[in-house]
């Protein structure tokens, strides 16, 4: 199965520095973006939410800034369901641009599914489980990601 793209965006004039590359905090915003669209694949769209009273809160985000990014490329999101339990959810997003075949940016995230009234964590809804399985399920054919579980350190 083709790889699941979650977002696509060129590169907007106010997300870039003074060098023309697309800020650091634009990346993260390209890939809460692409998280957002998972949630609507998933059946956590706004209407859901509304009705069911949960949603996802990031507790942990790690980016890597592979390429340069500049105004006015257009740029997509792939994502990748790495694992999930009863609450939490282990994703991969990857950002891609035409014409290039490494990613450009790549964020390990772990989610937690809430219940907004507590707040507090709260278990999955079978649906939201069984989309979550599927979508793993249709990655197993791509390469394992890159960039997951590394550690941000000096020296050995």
């Amino acid at each position: 199965m083709p790889a699941l793209i979650t977002y696509r965006t060129p590169v907007q004039e106010d997300w870039v520095d003074y060098n023309g590359h697309l800020r650091d905090a634009y990346y993260l915003l390209i890939f809460s973006f692409a998280t957002d669209a998972l949630m609507e694949r998933i059946g956590l769209d706004a209407d859901s939410r509304g009705q069911s009273g949960n949603s996802l809160f990031t507790l942990e985000a790690h980016i890597n800034y592979l390429h340069e990014v500049k105004l006015g490329t257009e740029v997509w999101v792939q994502t990748q369901i790495i694992g999930f339990d009863k609450k939490r959810l282990h994703l991969y997003h990857s950002l891609h641009r035409v014409g290039f075949d490494e990613a450009l940016a790549a964020s390990e995230q772990m989610l937690l599914h809430v219940d907004l009234a507590g707040p507090k964590s709260a278990p999955f809804s079978e649906s939201s489980a069984a989309s979550l399985q599927q979508l793993m399920n249709s990655a197993v054919d791509h390469s394992p990601p890159q960039f997951v579980g590394r550690l941000i350190r000096l020296g050995h």
